[in-house]
């Protein structure tokens, strides 16, 4: 197709957003705010599919816990966006949606969710304030580097339209990209070779919020695929002994588990498997019931009952659990009861790998922080801002990675507008 729109003529706009994500579209309404014309293109047909997406099962926006413990969700990063968090914390985030008219409330396991449960009234709630503050849109718009022969800069800016290439000069630009997770709703990580080649630190692109890969007998697979293993704790492997338990459930698959305990640990999982190619992740299958009682009712006489029965009658050990334990534990330990009682309390999982990024809820990696100054302005590009998942952090799921985006949002459009007023 030729190009019908001409590199040779650039398009002015005074900031560039490219990304129409949750990170993208706080940035434009910062902007707006203060009174800054704001274009935001992105590649898909609309703007917000993964939040969209995100918010099919309930939007969980946020979470209620104290700030000190919600930054710590942040691992190794944790400093850097408890930055963020400063400009954008979760009662803000909650005062933020209330302004769009979407009541909010506190579940139970202290996350936060609209009342509704639901994503899609306030995106177009979000949508609709954008564009009365006059942020402009365009749709189909894939942003493809910088125009041949010129430098990193906001002032070249590449994209490929239906209408053919298109070149735009901005004041600064704000590259809201995504992740590498859900390609099939714009965020691929085609991104990274150009920052690469532009000399711009960008750390591999690596799953999180994932499930893993197990090698499980048929006759797991067959029988409790798609089950959920309820009421248990797991922990991360620690040379060869359970580290710091954490409570919840997850589910078995046909090729390993997910759910949110897995996710929950996912980051320490992955990192062990790329260190070692597998790892084990511990399970208490009865965390209500303290090492002794479970002894104690393992090694109660049997009598003419199979072990399965006399498990199900003084533990209520059945179902997944009792699947898991059989699948999981040595042959000798039916034979050891002492044995047998600690694998119930401590069964270790051998997880063979992550499953695919595409696959995963969130991606870990990106552009590295190093890379950016503190209002996260590309060091080897001045004017260019980065925001969201294409940054190098991560977060579990719990409202943690949403809240962080659109905090980084706000961090590189009042960056921007300092930048415009030098």
């Amino acid at each position: 197709m030729p190009d019908s729109l001409s590199p040779a003529s650039p398009v002015s706009v005074r900031v560039a957003i490219i990304g129409g994500g949750p990170a993208g579209l706080m940035a434009a309404e910062a902007l707006a705010r203060q009174g800054i014309q704001a274009d935001v293109y992105d590649g898909m047909p609309s703007v917000g599919r993964k939040f969209l997406l995100a918010g099919r099962g309930g939007l969980n926006l946020t979470h209620s816990e104290p700030a000190e413990r919600f930054n710590q969700r942040y691992g190794g990063r944790s400093t850097a966006v408890a930055e963020w968090l400063r400009r954008l914390d979760a009662q803000a985030l909650r005062d933020w949606a209330q302004g769009l008219g979407i009541d909010t409330f506190v579940g139970s396991s202290g996350r936060v969710f609209p009342l509704e449960m639901k994503a899609a009234p306030l995106l177009r709630a979000w949508l609709s304030r954008l564009r009365a503050a006059g942020v402009r849109f365009h749709m189909r718009h894939r942003w493809n580097g910088w125009v041949d022969g010129e430098p990193a800069s906001p002032q070249a800016l590449r994209f490929e339209t239906p209408q053919g290439t298109l070149a735009v000069r901005a004041d600064a630009a704000i590259l809201a990209l995504g992740g590498a997770s859900w390609a099939r709703l714009g965020s691929d990580g085609a991104w990274v070779a150009g920052l690469l080649a532009q000399g711009v630190g960008v750390a591999p692109l690596r799953p999180a919020n994932c499930g893993f890969e197990a090698d499980w007998s048929t006759h797991l697979r067959q029988r409790c695929a798609g089950m959920p293993a309820k009421s248990v704790a797991m922990a991360l492997d620690s040379d060869g002994a359970p580290g710091a338990w954490r409570r919840g459930e997850f589910v078995l698959t046909e090729s390993g588990i997910e759910g949110s305990l897995v996710y929950a640990l996912s980051a320490g999982l992955r990192d062990a498997i790329d260190a070692h190619g597998a790892t084990l992740a511990w399970v208490d299958l009865l965390p209500d019931l303290p090492a002794a009682r479970v002894l104690a009712q393992v090694s109660h006489p049997r009598g003419a009952r199979s072990m399965a029965s006399h498990l199900q009658s003084r533990l209520g050990l059945k179902g997944v659990k009792a699947a898991l334990l059989r699948e999981c534990v040595e042959a000798q330990a039916w034979q050891d009861m002492a044995l047998l009682a600690r694998r119930i309390k401590a069964l270790p999982l051998r997880l063979l790998r992550a499953r695919p990024l595409d696959q995963a809820i969130s991606s870990a990696g990106g552009v590295r922080l190093e890379a950016t100054d503190e209002t996260l302005m590309l060091k080897a590009a001045p004017g260019i801002f980065c925001a969201g998942e294409m940054l190098d952090w991560e977060a579990p799921t719990g409202g943690y990675l949403l809240t962080a985006c659109m905090a980084s949002g706000v961090v590189a459009a009042e960056g921007v507008q300092a930048f415009l007023a030098c």
